[in-house]
């Protein structure tokens, strides 16, 4: 008897996604629960697991797009699991012995040799093993890192049958050029093309960008401001928050900050249309924009208004990793109210952010230079940053914007009053059990 492998619906609105990966083989055996697939839809990478134990056939291939509710496969779940071969088996226990006792002699070495490059001139970067999401999953489970794997294999004794299998399988495995290397070695006199399927995350967002501009009145308004009074609070609470919170602290959570405040403070900026209405909204759900390896993606960080400075950076980092690893489900990526990018990463200097639908306002953060300014009537050479606010000027006016802006402005050139609002920060410092209580909110 065999079962159907069915693509699940992402989520609402979605018909159809692409069949990024199979993570198992054609024909292979797959237990119960096992992640056999990966699929694209425009908002995130969710994989398929195997609703029993069976052998599994392909029906689709990996870049295929199919439609939610499409048969991919089937599992033949009257299929037996493969026996293990007994004479492979004490094959690898001989070779487990050998692999022990050749790490045991590396370990036995002096230290002398420790500093012997075994890497025939490779930085650790090109050593990184290319690994299937399963096997990262189970290594992870089994908390076995890339460098024990490494460093296993690199002492591994290769014989006859690793020969024979590299011969079988060494043309299935070459790495393509990616489309960046191919074009650089074609460069120069070559009129060479390479034609490649757009994904489905960069198709919708092709899409929806386009449908931005055009059903929105998005406007632009910029700003300039000066970073040296968050960059000397950080130079000095930097390694006590360190140390205190277990993480660092970086510009990304003042901005979160001193957003939520200025949102507070003009609520049509964190506001939304929605067909003849205008929903507003008590809370602040900031969606932080983060490139990831398939594209740049839109995690939120709910109810920023009410998280410390550490509590935001920590949710930031935690997203980050889920972005870089592919892992962010949909509700962590949808329901923001407003949107914050950091263009200043890859050094954009200035830029007009496209808004986030169906947000109204997006700022965008740009990259730090030192500037001439003009401060008390003199010239001094301060870190700035420019920012951008593109907002919908259906709903948001100019007035609010700029006003918008400014505050945001003012209240990162005084950190100070962003932590204590109109509170008298003296009054705080000759109070210390109120102090430490606001500064341990803060920081």
């Amino acid at each position: 008897m065999a079962i159907e492998i069915k693509v699940p619906s992402p989520g609402e609105s979605i018909n159809e996604v692409q069949l990024a990966n199979w993570l198992v083989e054609d024909g292979s055996f797959v237990e119960k629960d096992q992640d056999i697939a990966e699929i694209d839809s425009d908002k995130a990478t969710l994989s398929i697991a195997a609703e029993e134990s069976g052998t599994i056939h392909f029906k689709a291939s990996a870049g295929d797009t199919v439609d939610v509710g499409a048969v991919i496969g089937t599992i033949d779940i009257d299929a037996s699991a493969p026996q293990p071969n007994k004479e492979s088996k004490s094959d690898s226990e001989k070779s487990a012995v050998k692999e022990e006792k050749a790490v045991k002699e590396t370990k036995e070495q002096p230290k002398t040799d420790e500093k012997v490059d075994d890497s025939n001139g490779k930085t650790p970067q090109e050593q990184k093993l290319k690994l299937s999401p399963l096997a990262r999953k189970l290594m992870e489970k089994e908390n076995i890192s890339e460098q024990e794997l490494m460093d296993f294999f690199k002492h591994y004794r290769v014989d006859t049958k690793d020969v024979s299998f590299f011969q079988e399988n060494k043309d299935k495995h070459k790495a393509a050029p990616s489309a960046q290397s191919t074009v650089q070695n074609s460069w120069g006199g070559a009129r060479d093309e390479d034609r490649k399927k757009m994904s489905m995350l960069r198709k919708k967002l092709s899409q929806r960008l386009v449908s931005v501009k055009n059903e929105t009145a998005m406007l632009t308004t910029f700003n300039e401001v000066n970073m040296t009074p968050i960059m000397e609070i950080r130079k000095k609470y930097k390694e006590v928050f360190k140390e205190q919170h277990d993480i660092g602290l970086g510009f990304m959570s003042f901005f979160t900050k001193a957003v939520t405040e200025a949102l507070h403070l003009f609520p049509q900026v964190n506001a939304q249309i929605d067909g003849d209405e205008i929903v507003y909204f008590d809370y602040a759900d900031i969606s932080i924009a983060v490139s990831g390896p398939k594209g740049l993606v839109v995690p939120v960080v709910r109810n920023a208004e009410t998280m410390s400075l550490a509590a935001i950076e920590r949710k930031i980092k935690e997203l980050a990793i889920k972005a870089r690893d592919n892992k962010l489900s949909l509700d962590e990526m949808t329901g923001g109210t407003f949107t914050i990018t950091n263009g200043g990463v890859f050094g954009s200097m200035l830029s007009t952010p496209i808004i986030n639908p169906p947000q109204s306002a997006i700022l965008g953060m740009h990259n730090i230079v030192e500037r001439p300014i003009a401060v008390n009537g003199k010239v001094e050479i301060h870190p700035i940053m420019y920012v951008a606010l593109s907002y919908d000027h259906r709903i948001i006016d100019g007035r609010e914007s700029v006003s918008f802006l400014v505050k945001v402005k003012e209240l990162l050139e005084n950190p100070v009053k962003m932590m204590f609002g109109s509170k008298d920060p003296l009054k705080f410092y000759r109070d210390y059990k109120t102090w430490q209580k606001e500064s341990d909110f803060w920081f």
